[in-house]
């Protein structure tokens, strides 16, 4: 008989104390039911509640369960991350601690992962009890990163809860970025995929961790890390600006002084070219705000600060 392999179950964890013992007693009474073997890694990314001595509680009663503890804050990014590079499993499967990703999926994703696909991502069908302007919010910023191309992540629906073997884990813990967007890396890498559709559940408690200054964050490093369009989305804007300023000047021209006013337009030279400047000036502030985000990134990248501290972990 075959040896079962191991898979390893990810979960990032930030001021999750009203989830943490109930969605675990559920993905353990789930995971028994499968033939493979697990591992339990949970990594505490710097949570100010009580989140922290649930997991030393459950790591001491359940020898699959093991945790990682930030010094401070770091991102769901590099807890992500984090997990992965302690990872031991054959494939990982990232799933978030509040409920919102069925347990019940990880059958599916093991057996397609068995059929010979290398990722296998859950794409969500429903926002799981999120509101109108939530979801119109998320459907928004989705088209506006394929709009400027930060590369197939950008699909709605798409989400960090996914399989992924062990050769792809290998290959993302040799990247070097500091700043990053695991879900965009991932796909970078390649590999054969396979999409499965899910109904995301309801919160089982609280909140979501994740703050809109936290969303604008990451969406800013979808598209600068990402993706160039923004950068000849200037050229092609500055081109266009300098078209219809140099044919607005022709008609200027031609109207006030060789049609004598014949329109009747009464153009003043004083007041157009106020406009005009005030225009010039807002795409030229605009363009250094978006140059500007780039030039942040590499001076982040630059700085070779580690991903994050690990504090205490067992």
């Amino acid at each position: 008989m075959s040896k079962q392999p191991l898979v390893s179950i990810i979960i990032p964890v930030y001021n999750e104390e009203a989830n943490l013992k109930w969605h675990h007693d559920l993905l353990r009474d789930y995971l028994k039911k499968l033939p493979q073997s697990f591992e339990i890694i949970y990594i505490n990314d710097g949570s100010s509640d009580g989140s922290l001595t649930i997991l030393k509680d459950i790591v001491k009663k359940d020898k699959l369960a093991r945790y990682i503890s930030f010094s401070r804050n770091f991102g769901k990014e590099a807890a992500t991350t984090a997990g992965l590079a302690k990872a031991k499993g054959d494939a990982a499967i990232m799933i978030d601690a509040d409920g919102q990703h069925p347990a019940e999926m990880i059958e599916t994703f093991i057996r397609e992962w068995q059929a010979g696909y290398a990722t296998v991502i859950g794409v969500r069908t429903t926002d799981g009890g999120a509101g109108f302007m939530k979801s119109l919010g998320s459907r928004g910023f989705y088209f506006i990163l394929q709009l400027l191309g930060a590369d197939n992540s950008s699909q709605h629906g798409l989400t960090d809860f996914r399989l992924i073997d062990r050769k792809i884990i290998d290959q993302y813990n040799k990247l070097t970025e500091h700043d990053r967007v695991t879900r965009n890396l991932l796909d970078w890498l390649g590999y054969s995929r396979k999409l499965i559709q899910f109904e995301a559940n309801e919160r089982h408690a609280g909140d979501a961790s994740y703050s809109f200054r936290k969303l604008t964050k990451l969406a800013i490093n979808g598209i600068v890390k990402h993706s160039t369009r923004p950068l000849k989305f200037i050229g092609i804007a500055g081109f266009l600006v300098a078209l219809v300023a140099g044919l607005l000047g022709i008609f200027m021209v031609i109207e006030k002084y060789l049609l004598k006013d014949a329109l009747n337009l009464s153009f003043t030279g004083t007041s157009l070219l106020a406009v005009f400047l005030s225009f010039m000036v807002g795409i030229v502030l605009f363009c250094q705000g978006l140059l500007a985000l780039y030039l942040e990134n590499v001076y982040y990248e630059t700085q070779n600060r580690p991903i994050y501290i690990i504090e205490e972990e067992g």
